[in-house]
């Protein structure tokens, strides 16, 4: 993927390869390969993987990051349906790729 002219290696899955090169320009291209435009209720999901990530060193599957949201950000963004709004069809596999993240480990 090229992005502001750079190269940025991706792995078979579309995540990158070097966390450290994740920046905003590199989440909204991952972003739109899955049509989504990132808005204030996205960088709130995508601040929260990547503390999540931060915490405990591995990419959240879906129950973690609903259990998650519910307590950092309250009952109504902690739940399956408002994250899959955001991030279809699988919340925590493509919140964690346009986040810079690995893919967690047993989302299909």
């Amino acid at each position: 993927m090229i992005v502001a002219g750079h190269d940025v290696p991706l792995d078979n899955d579309g995540h990158l390869i070097d966390l450290e090169q994740w920046n905003t320009q590199i989440a909204q291209a991952l972003a739109a390969q899955d049509n989504i435009i990132l808005t204030n209720e996205h960088w709130e999901i995508i601040n929260l993987i990547q503390e999540f990530y931060r915490e405990y060193q591995i990419s959240p599957a879906m129950r973690a990051l609903v259990k998650y949201a519910e307590r950092k950000l309250g009952a109504e963004k902690g739940k399956s349906i408002y994250l899959l709004q955001l991030f279809p069809p699988s919340p925590a596999r493509i919140a964690s790729k346009v986040a810079g993240l690995p893919r967690p480990t047993n989302c299909l």
